[in-house]
């Protein structure tokens, strides 16, 4: 929808005076602010001074485009002249004029959100600047266009002096408000100097103490490394001979003999698992724990595990319940170590569960690129004020189980560790006499250091993808995905960025050839940023596809947009628009390259 707001000639220098008054006029009608207006007037003003020195004839045109908020205040000079043989040289900072022609060009082209000029000697000059409404302006409709109209005619043009003096109060304000910005900044610049020498001094002593902190870490792990290692040799060797009595190798031993060296080859269990978990905390700490991701079926781990632990049920009170996923879940990760975090939390669960269940199971978390795997029992649970306690190295929970099943106090702190190294985390919700759940969130695929990989993506970027990049700026997870599998076995890969800030360091990354653009994204619209894109030259040949639930196709492709398509967008018309915009298809995929895709 275009609103016709006003069309003013230029034929004298009196015009160049009115219609600056008038720009002015229309910006406060339009809701800007008042610097935003004063930018408008001056630019108008400056437009129109080049048709009066260069033409001597012309014509403005003032009108409001789109339907929804925020709207576009566009602004069309044109006159019938000569042209400028030049404009390249201006529109680039270079060309050097005697007379400032091509100065008021280059002013108003960076004032304007979208700007864009025609020239030539059989067009003459059309000149088009477009201005965003703020986010608080009201959305001018055909009928309360009229009474803009109205308030315009009441409002009498003054000219000569009256202008000039209200042109030089701007102007004034302008330069106080550029000397209290100057002084201001005079001032936080000695702060920052004052501020800077304080940083360096305690930037120093920060360094020696990590420098210590680092020494005393490394000794540490150095200390559990060489203990551990030093522990094994002895505690097979109590392990082996308290076997050797138990099995009656050497005689028969009395009942109270049997008795004795039972409890002994279980506190070396016991202590030979603490020194196992003391050797992988170390080992995580020192970061010589290495990752080996590789695709892991949830099923058939979660079937593997039960295969695994059922021995450990010696209770008809109590169950083990595997859920099976709702739907096929994959993830790329470090299938070692998942298993170990949920053994950890299903052993704990054994021990502290007399009667009932437990319950495990793995849930998808699409909106995060997620899974999420939980241990649920219905133990004895834990109070509010102990819930951190309990992932910390050598903490336990005093109850009447923890009596009967001592631990080492270091399975949770060793599954927050692998869950670290596996980029999730771990958490723990529970009632006391109800249960406890013990969770461990991963994403879909980890990203090794050295890699790049996608947000978005549940599966690795590959090395040798020669595919075409296209950027798809989507907050939604689900239209992503769609997206994705659009694209799948094309010329064309996704690129995904759910905000406009990611959106900017994708795009330095991966220099898409085309854009897939919504304009709602959580909380923030993107139609300034198509403006952005469009007005630098280094970007603007990039097509935008907008694919958006907001229906104001005029003011999309006015921004610049080259289609505009309003949800659901369909596989056939995403691939079609696509390869109209960048050109034929970037290559005919093989059949051997389709199945590396």
């Amino acid at each position: 929808m275009t609103i016709r707001i006003l069309t003013a000639l230029v034929k004298t220098e009196t015009d160049v005076v009115s219609v600056r008054q008038r720009a002015k006029q229309i910006a406060q009608m339009c809701g800007f602010g008042l610097q935003d207006q004063v930018r408008i007037a001056t630019s108008v003003s400056e437009l129109a001074r080049n048709v009066y020195n260069y033409v001597g004839d012309g014509k403005i045109y003032f009108t409001v485009e789109g339907n929804t908020a925020p709207q576009i205040l566009t602004i069309h000079v044109e006159d019938k002249g000569p042209g400028i043989s030049n404009v390249d040289a201006i529109l680039d900072g270079n060309y050097k004029s005697t007379t400032g022609m091509g100065m008021g060009i280059v002013g108003a082209r960076r004032l304007a959100d979208k700007f864009t000029i025609k020239t030539g000697p059989d067009i003459g000059t059309s000149i088009t600047f477009k201005k965003i409404f703020p986010r608080s302006a009201p959305v001018i409709t055909p009928e309360s266009s009229t009474r803009i109209f109205s308030r315009l005619a009441s409002m009498a043009t003054e000219i000569s002096v009256t202008e000039i003096m209200q042109q030089n109060r701007e102007l004034l304000a302008a330069l106080a408000e550029l000397k209290a910005r100057q002084d201001d900044l005079m001032l936080l610049t000695r702060e920052l100097e004052d501020t800077n020498r304080g940083m360096v001094a305690l930037y120093a002593e920060l360094d020696e103490k990590a420098g210590h902190l680092r020494h005393a870490d490394q000794m540490k792990s150095r200390f559990l490394s060489n203990m551990s290692h030093e522990f094994r040799t002895p505690l097979s060797s109590i392990r082996a001979l308290a076997k050797l009595l138990l099995d009656h190798v050497d005689g028969d031993l009395t009942f109270e003999q049997e008795k004795q060296v039972a409890y002994i080859a279980q506190a070396a269990n016991g202590l030979n698992e603490l020194v196992n978990d003391l050797l992988d905390i170390a080992k995580i700490e020192a970061g010589k724990v290495d990752v080996r991701p590789s695709v892991v079926d949830v099923a058939k781990m979660f079937s593997a595990l039960r295969g695994m632990l059922r021995p450990l049920l010696v209770s008809e009170k109590l169950t083990l319940t595997f859920a099976e996923p709702e739907a096929s879940i994959e993830l790329f990760t470090d299938e070692a170590k998942l298993s170990q975090i949920l053994r950890n939390f299903i052993s704990n669960a054994l021990k502290f569960t007399e009667t009932g269940e437990i319950v495990v199971s793995a849930v998808m978390i699409p909106e995060k690129n997620q899974v999420a795997f939980h241990v649920a029992d219905t133990g004895v649970g834990i109070r509010a004020e102990e819930l951190q306690l309990i992932f910390e190295e050598f903490s336990q929970i005093e109850s009447p189980l923890q009596r009967k099943v001592k631990g080492t106090g270091l399975g949770l702190p060793l599954c927050r560790n692998l869950a670290k190294l596996l980029r999730g985390d771990v958490a723990v919700v529970s009632t006391p006499g109800v249960g406890s759940t013990f969770s461990v969130t991963l994403p879909l695929s980890i990203s090794l250091p050295g890699e790049k990989q996608t947000e978005a993506a549940p599966e690795r970027v590959k090395n040798d993808d020669f595919r075409a990049p296209v950027l798809i700026v989507e907050d939604n997870m689900s239209t992503h995905l769609q997206y994705e599998k659009f694209l799948h076995g094309t010329e064309f890969r996704a690129v995904a960025a759910r905000s406009l800030r990611e959106a900017a360091e994708r795009w330095l990354v991966e220099r898409p050839v085309a854009v897939i653009l919504d304009i709602m994204l959580q909380g923030e619209d993107s139609w300034l940023w198509l403006a952005e894109i469009k007005s630098d030259p280094a970007r603007s040949d990039v097509p935008v596809i907008i694919v958006t639930e907001v229906e104001d196709k005029r003011k999309g492709l006015s921004l610049g947009a080259d289609a505009y398509y309003v949800k659901p967008l369909f596989k056939q018309q995403l691939l079609s628009t696509l390869r109209t915009l960048v050109g034929q298809p970037l290559t005919e995929l093989t059949h051997e390259q389709l199945s590396r895709v």
